[in-house]
């Protein structure tokens, strides 16, 4: 895995900040709360792409498995949010995606691009925190995030496969270097609430 993670720093161009992880250790309800909604919208992501894209065989093929796994991840997710007598409440969602959308372009081919090229992004992040956490935590928690590295690796690599099958790789290169420094400032720029995708926390909101 240590290869792979080299590619996705590669990739990402820079690695979470360690303020991050110690807000993370810090507030670990948040953590696992939030965790479990990333990984709904994870799931939610693939089945709209799916619905969207209906005639690109290869691309339904691979959402379909994508959002049976990250469901499985979200239940897992619960689970431990349930051994540790976490309450479940509703969280305002991070400022991440909604900033890496605001780089869709309107129109395809260049949308298919954006949104596959943007879902790498997400996915590379993913595993790059969980690489950077999990060494942090307790047994449990550190074991089922280290076990999560593969998948989000596989999931990174499988989006970017499909923006190579469906556009154009001069495109999606423009589009990697155009992307690239509004997923890094993302992370590093100050942010006054603590997430999963959050920024270099000032204070930490629930």
């Amino acid at each position: 895995m240590r290869t792979d993670l080299d590619d996705i720093l590669t990739f990402l161009g820079s690695a979470t900040p360690p303020e991050w992880i110690e807000a993370a250790l810090a507030h670990q309800e948040i953590l696992l709360l939030d965790h479990k909604a990333c990984e709904y919208k994870a799931a939610s992501n693939a089945i709209n792409l799916m619905a969207k894209y209906q005639t690109h065989a290869e691309l339904v093929d691979a959402m379909s498995r994508l959002a049976r796994e990250e469901l499985v991840h979200h239940e897992q997710v619960m689970k431990l949010i349930k051994k540790r007598g976490i309450a479940l409440r509703p969280l305002s969602a991070a400022r991440y995606a909604s900033g890496l959308r605001t780089m869709v372009r309107r129109s395809e081919p260049g949308m298919m691009t954006d949104i596959l090229v943007i879902s790498a992004f997400i996915e590379a992040r993913s595993c790059e925190r969980f690489a950077a956490l999990y060494p942090h935590l307790d047994e449990e928690l550190g074991k089922f995030y280290k076990g999560l590295l593969d998948s989000e690796g596989r999931h990174f690599r499988n989006y970017l496969k499909l923006a190579n099958l469906y556009g154009d790789a001069d495109d999606i290169a423009a589009r990697i270097d155009a992307i690239r420094p509004v997923e890094q400032a993302l992370i590093h720029d100050p942010d006054p609430e603590f997430r999963f995708h959050s920024g270099l926390p000032v204070l930490v909101a629930a």
